[in-house]
């Protein structure tokens, strides 16, 4: 192979020599390049049987040169046919700073060009291929075109299997012309271990010419090529193969029948010249012996010998490695451009051939089905549960319970808590049972139903309960009719505001689709593909500003509601009195509300859990404030349906009952809220006048007692008498002429009383220590005591006198049966 020499001898050979047709050989490439170089000089024409280099393919360069022998060019149209066999559209060449090497890339990209192959990634290298394989693998290149020799291919497996690129997901395709156990040379000059070296080469593919053809034909010397391969090992004994030996025997008998066409061309054309005419400077003969060996053409034992612009066309062999051996497992005719792949000889690392490329499968994170029918089920529940409510409702409009806890606005409580329930079924369906189009317009009606269907359940109960608020909280008195037309105004004018706000997002900035991407994962069934989730949401430009505002607005609606269940808390008539189940509501869908959207934001990646979140909160808050609503009504409609109508401060008996009952008919106009607070004044009317009669009947034991004891007679003044008939015939309540509150009236006579403390003039003459000890001056002070506690005491509580008068007041329409009568006798008090 030096270039020096090798040039001498080809001199030599023409100057000293006979005349030489043609010129057999050229093994190294530098030496036959030049050669071939000036063969057009001599008009020589050159057949080299091993000579792979592809730079002698240039026939402007190299007009004259042929070869038997592929060269390496020739394996780039096997490995594009086998590459299309697999699908593989996506490569990465990896390649040895070498101009041989260089060449066969630059053809092989020339190739791909044109056949809709992606080369992702062109890597090369001098002396260390890690940095390159690195970025190979940092492009995702799976499948790996390598072009480098037996020593650095060493370099590159162990590299590969520091970065883990081989085993399943990987193919390396390299050249197939290395020695037998070629890395078992070079293992000790790298620092990887031979079985990780072994683990990285596992299943690469080689690819070389085919040294002797596998067909059983007949070959142009009558020997088919197992027959010739049998007798020249016979030959040849214990020396070292070559594996051009057969190109070298095909190339004898292609420049026999060269020369066998040349004479028949001279025969037929020229009966004068002949082929031992040929001079270095015979052009014609050149041209001659030029087109015959370009026309050659016959099967010998390399396969079919065929010369296209002087490069054989030939077969190429693929090879495995398999388990620490090459086993052949296809090849590529390139006469009739077909591969051949044996039967099941190609194993691949996984269950099917590698992929070009990390396959990304895009797959929709979608709320499972089971879960969705489960949650949709216990919403049909409620939804049962609030029909169940709004037949109950209906029903029992007329009773008194369910009249005067406003059943229009009950209804309208089911009626949201039936809209929120329905969002539920909204909310769990995606991309897995809808269009895209039509998920869309679901994030906008959704929204709505939610929303509307939050205020007019909410907004119905504060509305029922701000009429108890405007009624008794009435100071000046004054009968106050509220309709149910008012709180359906009230309850308009809320929903009125949530349809400004839901208009205006949807004019300005509506919700729409948007999908987003998570990190890719591993197939769970593990195939050679990378899982990338998405998950679709309902946003939109500025999501977080309107979000605000609705949650600013509804949360005013619950500060509202509060405000007015404390200010009713005392109104003692359950039918009226919701506030205590109101603070309940809000505060457990308040807290609810709270935690639900919290969660669901922290879990808005996993679709299951956080449908699940939303849909739990919506049936909780929906089912806990229905339950609030009705259920304690119809308890009580079961058990005390009177009761609940009633002040609880006060119970009748029956005779009070029947009062009441004629009492009720004149205020048939007045609303249940009305009605029940003039129910509740007349109850307590009928409570004093109960009173009275108690004291009454006291007063008149104590005269009898005090009748009864004659020995211990004292006289008491008139003046005394006089005040205790007055404060006796405090007596009647009567009621206002609108049947709206009721009036304490009483009637005393115009004499002032006299002072309890004084006394007859005629004892003034008495001993001052027996004044003191008797009998009478004892009785004396006693009802000086007791008798203005109870003129004091009763009279204001029941509105006879006021704490700043002196006296007891003086009704003009005390009724006559009260009027005070002078007694005819005298009062004996003893005991006191």
């Amino acid at each position: 192979c030096d270039n020096a020499k090798g040039l001498k001898a080809f001199y030599d050979a023409i100057k000293y020599g006979p005349n030489h047709l043609m010129v057999f050989g050229g093994v190294c490439a530098t030496v036959t390049s030049i050669i071939a170089e000036s063969l057009k000089g001599w008009n020589l024409v050159q057949l080299s049987f091993a000579a792979t280099t592809p730079e002698l393919a240039d026939k402007k360069k190299y007009p004259y040169f042929f070869r038997t022998v592929p060269s390496d060019n020739a394996v780039n149209p096997a490995i594009l046919k086998l590459l299309k066999h697999y699908h593989w559209k996506r490569v990465g060449t990896l390649t040895q700073d070498v101009q041989r090497f260089s060449e066969v890339r630059n053809d092989l990209t020339g190739v791909l060009y044109g056949e809709d192959i992606e080369i992702s990634d062109t890597e090369s290298f001098s002396n260390d291929p890690c940095t390159s394989v690195k970025k190979l693998k940092g492009n995702d290149v799976r499948i790996i075109l390598g072009q480098f020799d037996e020593e650095m291919a060493v370099k590159v497996f162990c590299c590969a299997y520091d970065e883990e690129m081989y085993g399943s997901k990987y193919q390396w395709i390299i050249p197939g012309w290395y020695e037998n156990l070629w890395w078992e040379s070079w293992i000790n000059s790298s620092q990887c271990l031979s079985k990780n070296l072994l683990a990285a080469m596992e299943g690469y593919i080689g690819v070389d010419f085919e040294p002797l053809s596998s067909k059983t034909n007949k070959t142009i010397s009558g020997r088919t090529p197992q027959q010739y391969e049998k007798e020249y090992n016979a030959k040849r004994g214990d020396g070292q193969s070559s594996k051009f030996h057969g190109y070298a025997y095909d190339g004898i008998w292609v420049i026999a029948r060269t020369l066998q066409r040349a004479m028949n061309y001279l025969n037929s054309t020229n009966k004068h010249q002949k082929i031992e005419d040929f001079n270095y400077t015979n052009h014609k003969l050149g041209k001659i012996f030029l087109n015959a060996m370009n026309e050659t053409r016959f099967f010998g034992v390399t396969g079919e010998v065929v010369f296209r612009n002087g490069e054989r066309m030939g077969t190429i062999k693929f090879t495995q490695f398999q388990e620490q051996k090459e086993v052949k497992v296809g090849e590529y005719n390139a006469v009739d451009d077909k591969l051949v792949i044996i039967n099941n000889s190609i194993r691949f690392q996984g269950l099917e051939p590698p992929k070009d490329k990390t396959i990304i499968q895009e797959e929709l994170r979608k709320i499972s089905l089971p879960l969705y029918s489960i949650l949709s089920a216990l919403t049909i529940l409620g939804m049962i549960m609030a029909s169940a409510f709004l037949f109950f409702n209906i029903k029992n409009r007329n009773q008194k319970l369910i009249k005067m806890s406003s059943p229009y606005m009950n209804n309208l409580i089911i009626l949201g808590g039936m809209l929120s329930y329905a969002s539920i079924f909204l909310f769990g369906l995606d991309g897995s049972f809808v269009s895209e189009k039509t998920f869309e317009t679901l994030c906008t009606v959704r929204t709505w139903i939610l929303t509307v269907g939050y205020t007019t359940a909410f907004g119905a109960m504060f509305a029922k309960t701000w009429r108890v608020h405007a009624i008794f909280k009435n100071v000046k008195m004054k009968k106050k009719i509220i309709k149910d037309q008012k709180l359906l105004g009230i309850v308009g004018g809320m929903l009125l505001i949530d349809l400004c706000i839901l208009i205006c997002w949807q004019v300005v900035d509506p919700l729409r689709r948007t999908v987003e991407k998570y990190n890719m994962e591993p197939d769970p069934a593990g195939r050679d593909i990378s899982i990338r989730p998405i998950l679709e949401h309902c946003e939109n430009t500025h999501m977080t500003i309107w979000l605000g505002i609705v949650y600013a607005y509804k949360g005013l609606l619950m500060l509202f509601g509060c405000f007015l269940a404390w200010e009713t808390r005392n109104v003692s008539i359950p039918a009226l009195n919701d506030s205590k189940y109101i603070g309940m509501s809000v505060y457990n869908v308040g807290i609810m509300c709270i935690i639900g959207a919290a969660v669901s934001f922290l879990t808005r990646d996993q679709p299951n859990v956080q449908f699940c979140i939303v849909a739990l909160v919506i049936i909780f808050c929906s089912t806990i404030t229905l339950c609030l609503v009705f259920v304690p009504k119809l308890i009580t409609l079961r058990t005390n349906p009177d009761a609940a109508t009633q002040n609880r401060r006060f119970q009748f008996t029956q005779n009070q009952k029947k009062e009441d009952s004629k009492t009720s008919t004149s205020v048939t106009s007045v609303n249940q809220a009305s009605t029940s607070r003039l129910e509740g004044l007349q109850s307590e009317n009928h409570r004093l006048r109960m009173k009275i009669t108690e004291l009454d009947k006291d007063l008149e034991e104590v005269t009898m007692q005090l009748q009864d004891t004659p020995e211990k007679t004292t006289y008491i003044k008139q003046n005394h008498y006089q005040d205790l008939n007055d404060i006796l015939s405090i007596r009647n309540f009567t009621e206002s002429k609108d049947g709206e509150k009721a009036i304490l009236k009483n009637h005393l006579d115009q004499n002032p009383p006299a002072q309890w403390g004084s006394s007859d003039p005629s004892r003034t003459s008495k001993d001052p220590v027996e004044d003191i000890n008797s009998p009478e001056h004892h009785i004396m002070r006693r009802l000086s005591l007791q008798l203005p506690i109870l003129h004091h005491a009763y009279l204001p509580s029941i509105g006879g006198v006021d704490a700043s008068c002196a006296s007891p007041c003086v009704s003009p329409s005390a009724s006559p049966r009260h009027r005070h009568v002078p007694p005819s006798f005298r009062v004996m008090v003893s005991g006191l």
